[in-house]
């Protein structure tokens, strides 16, 4: 099996990042209809956006399933993808919004977190991070896949600082990368059963606590980084200030209301690029009767 993940990763170097881009894309678009998560990614939609009209939410079903295909289609490439110089005067295939955030994390000499969402394609912060010098450690979901985990886990480890994968006993691990002043990574849009509840457009979710209890702990910046896929096989990487956290009598960060600061900004990030998010996650499992503890951002 690794094998033949590898022949089509092969196959995709082969192509270049924009032709096999746009074959990822095409099977996506043609394949992803037709699978068992499209029904997901479309009452999502139809809960996010109520009244859209239904041809407009199966066009931005579509758009998703295109954008997925093309992070897939892209994976070969990803160092290649992230060539930003800021000493070159005529742009790269990426550009980078907030780079002189990424410069002071780096020499600040204080831990940080940095929280992210799967727009665009996602992994290019990562190697941002990396190509600059910055002490970080990105957290990651691997895929069900062994094969495919093991072939991802490699293209990551060429591109990318330190990896940390999502699993039992990574929180000590993450906890380490911290108190060695080092700055933490981490999606955090997809559901967490043992979460805190949060709004997101629109409906109450569960998200991972983790970074708000670190952000808690050890008090230090927390910031979002999004991709934007440009056209023309461009991205803009976007780094934000340090958001200023809800802190509560005792001027701790409360780490609830950390987590809805930062679900709020990946919310904006979503409403302004939805075509580029991945609506097919199931997002929104809360259990029934918690909807009244929820309130708007």
């Amino acid at each position: 099996m690794v094998g033949l993940v590898r022949s089509v990763f092969a196959l995709s170097r082969a192509l270049g990042p924009e032709r096999s881009g746009a074959v990822g894309a095409a099977l996506a678009r043609a394949i992803g209809p037709f699978l068992p998560a499209h029904k997901t990614a479309l009452a999502n939609i139809r809960a996010a956006y109520p009244g859209k009209p239904e041809a407009e939410v199966r066009a931005l079903a579509r758009a998703a399933w295109d954008n997925l295909g093309r992070v897939g289609g892209e994976y070969p490439h990803l160092g290649a993808l992230f060539d930003y110089d800021p000493d070159r005067p005529e742009p790269g295939r990426t550009e980078v919004d907030g780079i002189e955030h990424f410069l002071s994390l780096r020499d600040d000499e204080k831990p940080g977190i940095i929280f992210s969402a799967h727009l665009a394609n996602w992994e290019l912060p990562a190697i941002c991070a990396a190509r600059f010098g910055l002490d970080a450690t990105a957290v990651f979901r691997a895929p069900n896949d062994p094969a495919i985990a093991r072939v991802l886990h490699e293209i990551r480890s060429e591109t990318m600082g330190g990896l940390e994968a999502a699993r039992q006993g990574a929180a000590f691990a993450m906890q380490g990368a911290l108190e060695k002043g080092g700055h933490l990574g981490m999606l955090i849009d997809q559901h967490f059963t043992r979460g805190v509840i949060v709004n997101f457009l629109g409906r109450p979710a569960l998200v991972n606590p983790i970074l708000g209890k670190f952000a808690r702990r050890f008090d230090c910046p927390v910031h979002g980084v999004r991709v934007i896929r440009l056209p023309g096989y461009r991205f803009r990487l976007q780094l934000t200030p340090p958001l200023d956290l809800p802190r509560d009598a005792e001027g701790l960060i409360d780490v609830q209301g950390a987590m809805q600061a930062m679900t709020s900004v990946v919310e904006e990030w979503v409403r302004e690029h939805p075509e580029q998010w991945l609506w097919m996650h199931r997002r929104w499992r809360v259990p029934a009767g918690t909807q009244a503890n929820v309130s708007s951002p």
